[in-house]
């Protein structure tokens, strides 16, 4: 097949893009700076060569059918390498641009990354940022994300992770609960307690680790906790916490203004749980990229800034 019948062409991956970030024919006509009838011919055009719709046109607001959708994540995929590759070969700005998809869990993201964004994008206004949060972190083997905020150092070598900031699990409970059911002095005795449960990751359900000491007297336990409410949510943990519902595990960076206000007391404080230390992770071919370095520098910056604070 010669190239000018080939179904995708170049120019197309481009021109899909801005169409899917403007939404609507006529926004997309005014960032291309062409006629709505031209931006029309041209999607028509596209889906006469491919011989599958990309656009729901019954809607008033456009919408993507299932085929743009996959279209649109191959296209921004493909011209994420193109960038890449020109700032490889040294012949791209060095101005930072194009797409950024940045992945976070649920309640950190909202609360964290989603106002940090907002201060990245005014800075540099040449990248377009797509967020998205999930309640597990995606496999990092796949290629569906360029920066990936997670808790824990990745097990994975084939990948860059950058510390962000410490950040410990704490045991904590609201006054009124511990005030009815008494304060565990040991961690044997949480599995009297009610536990409030969080389904997040892949590490065992249900199952706390704790430890003392350090070094060679250091001692690690395993306790698996009981309790009737669980989520998968942790913003919603914490409110059932708060609440006196029981004893949770959360990460202090979640729960450090209600321990300040004295809404939540720490418990068994002599004991450490596993880190869930920050890292923004991201693929090692990406390293090069400036909006994947710019992002990253920028969020190491305001981590630590955050940190002087404190």
């Amino acid at each position: 097949m010669s190239r000018s019948t080939h179904p995708v062409q170049p120019a197309d991956l481009g021109f899909f893009s801005t169409l899917a970030r403007a939404a609507s024919l006529s926004a997309a006509a005014r960032e291309l700076d062409v006629t709505t009838a031209a931006v029309s011919k041209h999607l028509a055009q596209m889906e006469a060569r491919l011989g599958v719709a990309l656009v729901n046109r019954s809607t008033r607001r456009m919408s993507l059918t299932p085929e743009g959708e996959l279209y649109l994540e191959h296209a921004r995929r493909i011209l994420a390498d193109i960038d890449d590759m020109g700032e490889l070969l040294g012949v791209s700005k060095a101005t930072p641009q194009g797409l950024l998809r940045v992945n976070a869990t649920l309640g950190f993201g909202r609360r964290h990354m989603a106002p940090l964004i907002s201060r990245f994008v005014r800075r540099h206004a040449q990248v377009a940022v797509q967020l998205q949060l999930s309640v597990n972190p995606p496999p990092l083997t796949e290629d569906l994300f360029d920066v990936c905020v997670r808790f824990g150092a990745p097990p994975d070598s084939r990948v860059v992770a950058r510390l962000l900031g410490a950040n410990r699990r704490l045991l904590c409970a609201a006054p009124a609960y511990l005030a009815r059911h008494g304060t565990p002095k040991s961690p044997q005795e949480l599995a009297r307690h009610d536990c409030i449960g969080i389904r997040q990751g892949e590490e065992a359900y249900g199952v706390w680790r704790l430890s003392s000491g350090k070094g060679r007297s250091a001692k690690s336990v395993s306790v698996k906790t009981r309790g009737s409410l669980t989520t998968n949510d942790g913003e919603i943990a914490v409110a059932w916490a708060l609440d006196g519902h029981g004893i949770l595990m959360r990460a202090e960076w979640d729960i450090a203004q209600h321990l300040r206000s004295g809404r939540l007391v720490q418990v068994l404080p002599q004991f450490t749980t596993p880190d869930a230390d920050i890292y923004a992770v991201y693929p090692q071919r990406h390293q090069h990229a400036a909006r994947v370095r710019a992002f990253v520098d920028f969020l190491v910056e305001s981590f630590q800034q955050r940190e002087a604070r404190s």
